[in-house]
C-alpha cells in the first residue's frame, strides 16, 4: 500500500470535556484519537487516568492552608502532576493525603510562602525541583514510603532548618538540598546508597552529618562550602569520594577515610583551613589534584596502606606559604620515600602493634598462613594463637622488627579447623 502524507489536522471539543482530534489523510478515512480530558473541580484542574485514578494538574484556589482531597468525583487522587502548584505564592501549608503515590517535577516549585508540608504515607517518589525555591519552608518530614528524592528537590529552600528522612530512601539526587543555607540538622538513613553531586552544596548552617554504612558513593561537591561543618562520619562501604566533596568546609578539623575508598577526587579538601589531620584508609590508590590545597593548618596525613598515586599541587598553598603537614605511613607498607607530594614522611608510631591485612603477603601462602607485623618501634612482638576448640592463647614466635616491621608465617595452620592470631609485646 502506498504511504500517504498527513496534510490536515483539526480539533473539536467532545461532550465529555476532552478533545477529539481528527487527523485527515489523503485517500484514507479519518482517524479519531481521544486525548486525556483536563477538567475543573473546585480549586483544581485534573485528568482521569486509564486506571480510574486522578492526577491533579493545577490549582486555582485562593491559597492558605490546603489539604489535597483523597478523591475527586469518587475517584482516588494518586498523583500530583508536574508543576501542579507551581508559583502558587499564596499557599502557606499543604497536607498530601494517603492516596497520593507520586509527586511530580516542580509540583510546588516557587511556592514562596509555603511554610509547612505534610506528606502522606503512600508517597514513594518525590520528583525533581518539587519544592525548589520554597523560601519559607522551615522543616520537612519524609515518610518511610519514599524511596527516592529527585534532583534539586529542595534547592534554595533558604529557611529549611531540619530534615527527617524515612528509612527507605535509597538515593538523594543532584543538588537536592543545594543552598539550603539555614539547614542545621539532617539524618541520612542507612537505606541510602548514593549522594548526588552538589547534594548539600552551600548548606552554611550544617554542623554535623553522619553518612550511613549503605552509602557506596559520594558525588562531586556534595558538601562543598558547608562552612559550619565540624564533623563528618563516612560510612564503611563508601568506595569513592568525588571532586571537591568537602572543598571550602572551613570548620572541618578532622576526617577519617574508610578502608573501602579507592579514590579521592580533585580538590576534595581544598580550602579546609581548620583541617589539622586526616586518616586515609588502606585501599586508596589515587588522590586527585590539589586535594589538600590551602589546608594551611594541616599537620598530619596518616596513611594506612601503600603510597597511592597523587595528582598535582597536592599540598600547595595559594600564597606559597609553608604547609605544616607531615605524611605518616605504617612500616611494612610500600612506595614511601623521604617525601610525598613535596611533604616530609615519617613512620606512624601507633601505641600498639598491628597486623597489615591489605597486602599480597597476607593470608594463605605456599609455606603457611602469613602477615606483616607493623609497629614503628624496636620492641619485639609476640604472636599468639588459639583455636575455637581451645580458647587458650599459645605463644608461637617472638619477632624482632626491622625498620618497624617483620613478616610472620605459620606453617602449622592447616592442623586446625580455625586458628586465630593476636599480637602483644613481651
Amino acid at each position: 500500500m502506498k504511504t500517504q502524507d498527513f496534510f490536515e489536522t483539526t480539533s473539536c471539543p467532545n461532550t465529555l470535556g476532552g478533545r477529539l482530534r481528527t487527523i485527515c489523510t489523503a485517500g484514507l478515512l479519518p482517524l479519531l484519537l481521544l486525548l486525556p480530558a483536563v477538567v475543573q473541580a473546585q480549586d483544581y484542574t485534573y485528568t482521569t487516568n486509564d486506571d480510574n485514578t486522578i492526577t491533579i494538574t493545577g490549582y486555582t484556589g485562593s491559597g492558605g492552608d490546603v489539604t489535597i482531597p483523597d478523591t475527586i468525583n469518587g475517584l482516588p487522587v494518586n498523583s500530583l502532576g508536574d508543576g501542579a502548584f507551581f508559583f502558587c505564592t499564596n499557599l502557606s501549608s499543604v497536607t498530601i493525603g494517603n492516596n497520593v503515590i507520586s509527586i511530580g517535577d516542580a509540583a510546588f516549585d516557587t511556592c514562596t510562602s509555603l511554610t509547612n508540608v505534610m506528606i502522606g504515607n503512600s508517597v514513594t517518589s518525590i520528583g525533581n525541583w518539587t519544592f525548589c525555591s520554597c523560601f519559607s519552608l522551615s522543616s520537612i518530614s519524609i515518610p518511610n514510603s519514599v524511596t527516592s528524592i529527585g534532583d534539586d528537590t529542595f534547592d534554595w529552600c533558604l529557611s529549611l532548618t531540619n530534615v527527617t528522612m524515612g528509612t527507605n530512601v535509597t538515593s538523594i539526587g543532584n543538588d537536592a538540598f543545594y543552598y539550603c543555607s539555614s539547614l542545621t540538622s539532617v539524618t541520612i538513613p542507612n537505606s541510602v546508597t548514593s549522594l548526588g553531586d552538589d547534594a548539600f552544596y552551600d548548606c552554611y548552617g550544617l554542623t554535623n552529618i553522619p553518612i550511613g554504612n549503605s552509602v557506596t558513593s559520594i558525588g562531586n561537591w556534595t558538601f562543598c562550602s558547608c562552612i559550619s561543618l565540624i564533623n563528618i562520619t563516612i560510612g564503611n562501604n563508601v568506595t569513592s569520594i568525588g571532586y571537591g566533596v568537602f572543598g571550602d568546609c572551613f570548620s572541618l578539623s578532622s576526617v577519617t577515610i574508610p578502608n573501602r575508598v579507592t579514590s579521592i577526587g580533585d580538590d576534595a579538601f581544598g580550602g579546609c583551613f581548620s583541617l589539622t589531620n586526616i586518616t586515609i584508609g588502606n585501599s586508596v590508590t589515587y588522590i586527585g589534584d590539589q586535594s589538600f590545597y590551602n589546608c594551611t593548618n594541616l599537620t598530619g596525613v596518616y596513611f594506612q596502606g601503600n603510597a597511592p598515586n597523587i595528582g598535582l599541587e597536592e599540598f600547595e598553598h595559594g600564597e606559597n606559604l609553608a604547609v605544616k603537614a607531615t605524611v605518616y605511613y605504617l612500616p611494612g607498607t610500600t612506595g614511601w620515600g623521604p617525601t610525598f607530594g613535596g611533604r616530609p614522611t615519617a613512620p606512624w608510631l601507633l601505641p600498639y602493634p598491628l597486623i597489615l591485612n591489605n597486602n599480597p603477603g597476607f593470608g594463605v601462602q605456599t609455606n603457611g598462613f602469613g602477615f606483616i607485623i607493623s609497629w614503628a618501634t624496636n620492641v619485639p612482638v609476640v604472636v599468639e594463637a588459639c583455636s575455637l576448640a581451645n580458647s587458650t592463647w599459645i605463644p608461637l614466635q617472638t619477632n624482632t622488627l626491622t625498620g618497624g616491621s617483620c613478616y610472620f608465617s605459620d606453617p602449622a595452620w592447616t592442623n586446625f579447623p580455625v586458628r586465630c592470631y593476636r599480637l602483644r609485646s613481651p
